[in-house]
């Protein structure tokens, strides 16, 4: 799964990886909370878009897998003797609530919420690799591999339902803007290892 199939514009700061090594505790806390917002994040697109049949067709397992998700972080967090804590201001998501629509035309605001979806499956789904491929704990390597995987099905799920209900050609255009203004965001953060993003 390389930057260029997610589209992603900007690869993360390589120093994440051993950052976030050092702080197992936060980082597994803040992706199971990352997980329990992505199946919050698909059950509001089915409550405020129930009129779109493939979107809640689509959606609906994707809930079920999140929370699955979820599940399984709990039990990592468990299994190393960790208690799931308080959710934490996840910076990286409110940056990008920023630049997404929320008002104004439907559409526009409903292709913009499939989007900014799209691009938190497409930066997690990085991330997952890069712990993959370089944590030392080898249970969390196959644990991030095999989410890695699921969090790429998920990523095309947005854009591809995007496609469904509007013209390709703009849902390519808002999807480049989006990467340009996600990939400065990236720029300008903090490198954290307590965060998933």
């Amino acid at each position: 799964m390389s930057l260029t199939t997610l589209g992603l514009e900007l690869p993360t700061d390589p120093r994440w990886v051993n950052i976030a090594e050092m702080q197992l505790e936060e980082i597994l806390v803040d992706h199971a909370y990352c997980e329990q917002k992505a199946a919050s994040a698909c059950i509001s697109m089915i409550v405020h878009f129930p009129e779109k049949e493939k979107l809640v067709e689509v959606m609906t397992p994707v809930v079920a897998e999140e929370w699955a998700h979820f599940r399984m972080v709990l039990k990592e967090l468990h299994k190393r003797g960790y208690k799931l804590g308080r959710a934490r201001k996840d910076e990286y998501v409110n940056r990008l609530q920023e630049v997404v629509k929320k008002k104004g035309d439907r559409e526009e605001v409903f292709l913009d919420r499939l989007l900014f979806c799209a691009l938190i499956e497409a930066r997690s789904c990085e991330r997952f690799k890069l712990l993959s491929q370089h944590i030392s704990d080898e249970e969390l390597r196959s644990f991030y591999h095999e989410l890695m995987i699921s969090e790429a099905g998920h990523y095309r799920n947005f854009i591809e339902l995007a496609e469904e209900y509007l013209p390709a050609e703009k849902v390519r255009e808002r999807w480049k803007q989006l990467l340009a203004e996600e990939a400065k965001i990236m720029q300008t953060l903090e490198v954290r290892g307590d965060r998933m993003h």
